[in-house]
Order: structure tokens, then sequence, then C-alpha cells
């Protein structure tokens, strides 16, 4: 089963499950156990030796895991010491002031989660410790909430220069100067501009179809005069949410230049190039959670004795995340044991020689199928864009760019739609959304765009231009959403009028 297409079975499989029976760790633990099955050719004692020391083990023994779930924990100790000390409540009391609307409260979250570009974890859960607040007391979902975090972590980290996305991408490019090919692919990455330009659309046309519409209506009948009457009760400062949050940006950048060698004379950008970022956001973590201590029991908003309170607490909030993650992992090294790179490779160097000029598309697909089965965006990467430097790197600089770029809008898809991604994960656990709902709400507003990304690939592989291109891109995705609103609209003319009382 090896290199074949049974490879990617079992995290098909637990895909599929989790979707039908809407239960995740069930559906992550059947995939592992099918992985090792297949790897042990169905030899019970072989299955569990591998799923426990190359599966288990070995997902919890790498550096780059611990540190993100060291990341993850120190995270929600921080949210619980902003909660505790009335922090997010102050701040939803500011925006109240300010944010009128339903479609305020979601485009000021687009607007927090496009200003935290530097790592998609951190961006999920910082702006959804900030925005869950005021996305309840506006009646917006936390359905809605998961997607719109979701679609402006992952998304808009791969279109930024200075981010550990970028980082990760310059690594997988041998040969080439990394960055600079990163810079000229943005323009391209059709699916990560088009998601932005989505997620504007839906919130300013007030579109929305699928399982979110069902969501957003649940919502807006929903009664949040509790969540309004505790947050009224608060007696913190906005100062004590900015603190910790500007202390956490700022820890971050610094701890990722750090482990790049910044203070050691490298630049800042070959630094956050050659940054080890799990590793960083751990130290820049640490940090702002040591500062948001000190700095609530000067303020005299807490004592030490509650602050150290909030730190069990938070960790309590992460355990589903952890968990989740821990299963991804140990289902991506199933994956991997049974070679789905190897296959994948095979596939890509056949199209190469008789599709060119459809290779971004084929790309952009194989890719989102990839990153969807294993739920990981950057071992999709490692596996892709070597290939596609391969091929193009002595003959086609242009079209290397734009299969690239389908490299990474190809992953950030499959990732984006993923119930095991990681991204997807912590998206649901910064809304406090139920996983299940989230991905099931989701899905079709990233099959809508990855359906338009996949067109202006398949353009981009002809036309090579990337403002031509887009063009028709953001036109595409603007007549989808006007035809959506139209067949609602139509719908609810012809719907028959209630009855009298």
């Amino acid at each position: 089963m090896a290199g074949t297409f049974w490879a990617l079975v079992p995290p098909m499989i637990a895909i599929i499950l989790a979707l039908l029976t809407k239960e995740v760790y069930s559906s992550l633990f059947i995939g592992v156990l099918l992985g090792g099955l297949f790897f042990a050719d169905f030899s019970p004692v072989g299955a569990m030796n591998h799923i426990i020391d190359d599966g288990f083990v070995a997902s919890l023994s790498k550096p780059g895991n611990v540190s993100i779930l060291i990341f993850l924990v120190i995270l929600g100790m921080i949210v619980a010491l902003m909660n505790s000390a009335g922090g997010s409540a102050a701040f939803g009391e500011w925006a109240q002031r300010r944010i009128k609307t339903r479609v305020g409260a979601q485009l000021a979250t687009v607007t927090l989660g496009v200003l935290i570009f530097i790592d998609d974890y951190f961006n999920c859960l910082t702006v959804g410790s900030v925005m869950q607040p005021i996305a309840a007391r506006h009646k917006v979902s936390r359905q809605k909430l998961a997607y719109l975090i979701d679609a402006t972590a992952a998304p808009v980290c791969i279109i930024s220069p200075v981010s550990s996305w970028a980082a990760a991408v310059t690594g997988f490019v041998d040969g080439e100067d990394g960055f600079s090919l990163f810079i000229s692919s943005i323009p391209y990455n059709f699916y990560a501009l088009l998601t932005v330009a989505f997620m504007i659309g839906i919130v300013l046309m007030k579109t929305d179809f699928g399982p979110m519409a069902k969501y957003e209506k649940l919502a807006e009948r929903a009664d949040e005069v509790s969540a309004r009457a505790d947050e009224k009760q608060s007696k913190g400062k906005i100062i004590d949410l900015l603190f910790p949050i500007f202390t956490l940006i700022a820890g971050c950048i610094i701890g990722m230049i750090y482990t790049g060698g910044f203070f050691e004379g490298v630049g800042f950008i070959d630094a956050l190039k050659d940054c080890d970022a799990p590793k960083g956001l751990v130290i820049g973590s640490s940090a702002a959670l040591i500062l948001t201590v000190l700095f609530y029991i000067i303020r005299r908003v807490m004592p030490f004795k509650d602050c150290m309170a909030c730190l069990p607490e938070g960790f309590k909030a992460m355990v589903p995340a952890i968990l989740i993650l821990t299963l991804a992992w140990t289902l991506k090294n199933m994956t991997d044991s049974l070679g789905a790179a190897e296959y994948v490779r095979g596939i890509i160097q056949e199209s190469a020689s008789g599709f060119s000029s459809f290779l971004p598309a084929i790309i952009f697909v194989v890719a989102a199928l990839l990153s969807f089965a294993t739920g990981t965006s950057w071992g999709t990467f490692g596996v892709l864009i070597p290939i596609v430097v391969s091929v193009f790197g002595q003959s086609d600089h242009t079209m290397m760019v734009i299969s690239i770029s389908a490299c990474m809008a190809g992953s950030v898809c499959g990732d984006h739609c993923s119930p095991i991604s990681d991204t997807t994960i912590m998206a649901s656990a910064g809304a406090k959304c139920a996983h299940v709902e989230h991905v099931s709400s989701q899905l079709p507003y990233a099959l809508v765009v990855a359906l338009i990304s996949f067109v202006t690939y398949i353009i981009a592989g002809f036309v090579k231009n990337s403002v031509v291109c887009l063009c028709i891109g953001i036109g595409l995705t603007v007549s989808a959403l006007a035809l959506v609103r139209y067949v609602q609209k139509t719908r609810a003319d012809k719907s028959p009028a209630p009855a009298g009382k």
C-alpha cells in the first residue's frame, strides 16, 4: 500500500467520519488506527508499535510540536488572565459605543485578523479572545466568527513577507533566492487574495449560504442579555487587554528574530527567514505572560493568588485543541510512513511533461488535496515546491513563480478546508465553536473560492499577468455572491406568506 493511493485513505476516512458523525476525536483515532494497520500489513502488534513509537511518541518528541503546544497553553493562560482582569469585557463595552451593527463587528474581526499577520496560531487565538464578546453582543454566530478568524489566519500569513509562513516557504527553495520568489509570488496567490475579497463581500452584501446561514439565523434570535450583564459588572479597563496583546505581539516578533540571529548581527529579513518560529513564539508568549502578571499586580487589578489561579484555567481551556492536534499530528505521521508524499510527487512529475500551461491549476488541485488529507500546509510546501523549482527553474521563471504561488495557494486551501488542520482546530478554539460545526459551515465558502481560484490559475497559465488574472478572479467572486443573493431573494419571494392568527 506504500506509495499508492492507499496512503491517502486513512486521513480521508478520518475526515469523512468527522463530517458524518460530527465527532472528531474518535474519527481521528480511527484514521490513525487504519494507517497503522496499513503500514504493518494488518498485524495488530506491528500496528500498535508503529502507532505508539512512530505516531504519538514521535509527534510529541519533535521540538517544534512541543513548542506549539507550550505556546497554546501560554496563550490560554494569557486569555484567562485578560478575562478575569476584565480587559476583554472593558474592550467590549468600548467597542459597543463604536461598533453599532453586525456588519461592523464582522469587519472589525477581519481588520484585526489582517493586522495580526505574524503567525496563524497567534492570529487565531488572539483575534478569537478579543472579538468573541463583541461578536456575541452583536449576535454574530460563533461559526461565522470562526470562519472569519480562520480566513484571516493562513490566507493572510501566506501573503505577508514578515511572517512565519514566509520563513517556512523560503526554506523549501533550493538554488534560488527564496525570499525574492516569495515576494514575486504574492500577486499570483489567488486563493489567499480572493478569500479576503470573499470575506468582505459576504459581510457587506449580507450574503450567507449553506450551514452558515442556519447558524447566523439562530444567532440573530439568541438572547445575549446575560452576556451583557456579565460584561457590565466588570471593573477592568481597556489597557488590561491592550497591554497583554501588544506585549504578546512585540514579544513574538522579538522572539522569532532572536532565534534567527538578529541580535548576533543578522539582518531583520534574514533573521525572520531563518528563525525557529515555534520556539520564537514560546519565548515571546512566555515574556508576555510574565509581564502581564506583573502589570496586573502593579495596577492592583488582580492579586498574585488570583493570577496564579488563572493559569490552570487557561490550560484547561486548551485541552481539546491539544488533544485534536496530537491526534492530527499522529495521523500525519501515519500518512508519511505510507509514502503519500512520494505518490503525489509522481503525479506532478507525470503532469509536467504534457500540460505545462495547465500545470499551475494542476498543482493547485494536487496541493489542496494533499494538504486537506494530511492537515498540513508546510508539509505540502516541502513536497511540492522543490518539484516546481526543478521543473521550471532553468526554463521559465514566470511559470515557476506562478506554479509556486499555486502550490502555496492550494496548500492553504486544503488546510483551510481540513478538519485535521491545526489552524482550523485553533480557529474553532479561538471562537469557542464546536469544531465540526466550524468545518461544515466553512467548507462551502472555501470551496467556492477554491473553484474560482482554479479557473484563475488556468487563465494564468496562458496569460501570465497577475493583474489581469486577479481582476478576473475578483469579478468572478463578486458575480458568485451576487448570484447567491439573487437565488436567495427569488426563493424568499416564492415562499408562502405566514398565515394570520
